[in-house]
C-alpha cells in the first residue's frame, strides 16, 4: 500500500512552504499526496495569509486556501496526484487522524512575519508530539528543497541503540543520494577528575570512547549502501545538533514511546523544532 504524505494548510506562507516540502517528498517517495486545510486552523495559529491567495481575508474560503495549496503543489511536480480536502474540525485532531494512515505528516510554522515565523505554532507541536508517523516540520528558508539539498547531507542525532530514528535516518540519506552524518554528543561531568580511583585514563578519553562505543552499537543495522559518517561530539546534544543543522537538508530526531504521563518531546527535540537552521522530521520510536 502506497501511504501518502500528509500537509496541513491555513493559508500562511509558512504553510504553503511545508506544501512545497511536501510535494518533494511525496515526489522521492513515489506515493501521493495529500493536502488538508481544517477549518478552525488560524484560532490556533493565528497566521496572515500568504500573499498568493490574492484575496482579503475576509473573504477566503476554505476551498480558495485548497486550490492555492494544490497550485503550489503542482508547480514543481505537475504529474504528483494529489488530492485536497476540508475539514470543519480541531486542526491537531485532523492531522493526528491522517498520520494514522501517512507515510508522513508536513507541518510549518507559525507565521506572522518575520519573528512569529522562528517561532513553532500550538498545532504543529501538537502533532510532532503525538503522531503515529514521522513528522516533518518546515524550518530554514524556502530554498531547502527537499529534491535539491543544497548541502548533501542528512543529520541524525544517535543514542545507545538501534532505533527507529536511525533507520528512518537511513533510508532518508539514500533517497535523497545525500550523505548521512550520524553524532553522538557527550559530556564529562565536571565532578569527575583523573585521579578518581575507577579511571585508569582521563575522564574526558574515557567518556569519549564510551561514546564512540555506544555509536557504533546503534549504527550496527544501518544498511552498507548509505554514505555513513560518524560522529562523536563534545557538549550539549541540543547545542551540537543546532550547530550540525546550519549545514544540513534533514535532522532527524526519534520520539520517547509513551509513557505513564501520554506522549512526550523530550528536552532536545523540543528545542530542535523551535531552533533548528533546517527542517526537523521527529521519527516516533517503536516496539
Amino acid at each position: 500500500m502506497h501511504l501518502p504524505v500528509v500537509v496541513g494548510v491555513d493559508g500562511s506562507e509558512p504553510s504553503l512552504r511545508a506544501v512545497d516540502r511536501a510535494a518533494d517528498e511525496a515526489t522521492l517517495r513515489a506515493v501521493p499526496l495529500r493536502i488538508v486545510h481544517a477549518y478552525r486552523w488560524d484560532r490556533y495559529e493565528g497566521a496572515a495569509l500568504a500573499r498568493e491567495i490574492g484575496l482579503p481575508s475576509a473573504s477566503v474560503t476554505p476551498d480558495d486556501i485548497l486550490v492555492a495549496a494544490g497550485r503550489r503543489a503542482r508547480r514543481h511536480h505537475p504529474d504528483l496526484a494529489v488530492t485536497l480536502e476540508a475539514v470543519a474540525e480541531e486542526p491537531e485532531y485532523v492531522l493526528l487522524r491522517e498520520a494514522r494512515h501517512a507515510s508522513a505528516v508536513i507541518v510549518g510554522t507559525r507565521g506572522r512575519g518575520e519573528v512569529a515565523d522562528l517561532l513553532l505554532g500550538s498545532v504543529s507541536l501538537s502533532v510532532a508530539t503525538a503522531a503515529t508517523c514521522p513528522v516533518f516540520v518546515i524550518r530554514g528558508d524556502d530554498g531547502n528543497r527537499a529534491a535539491e539539498g543544497r548541502h548533501g547531507r542528512v543529520v541524525v542525532g544517535v543514542s545507545d541503540a538501534p532505533t527507529a530514528a536511525v533507520r528512518f535516518a537511513c533510508e532518508e540519506a539514500r533517497r535523497r543520494g545525500a550523505a548521512l552524518d550520524a553524532i553522538r554528543a557527550w559530556r564529562c561531568p565536571t565532578r569527575e577528575t583523573a585521579d578518581h580511583p575507577l579511571l585508569t585514563g582521563t575522564p574526558e578519553r574515557l567518556h569519549e570512547e564510551r561514546a564512540a562505543e555506544e555509536l557504533e552499537a546503534a549504527l550496527a543495522d544501518a544498511p552498507a549502501d548509505v554514505r555513513l559518517r560518524r560522529h562523536t561530539v563534545e557538549g550539549p546534544a541540543r547545542r551540537v545538533l543546532l550547530t550540525a543543522s546550519q549545514e544540513a537538508d534533514l535532522l532527524v530526531v526519534g520520539r520517547h514511546r509513551p509513557g505513564q504521563y501520554g506522549h512526550r518531546l523530550g528536552r532536545i527535540a523540543h528545542t530542535l523544532l523551535h531552533h533548528s537552521a533546517c527542517p526537523v522530521a521527529v521519527v516516533p520510536d517503536t516496539p
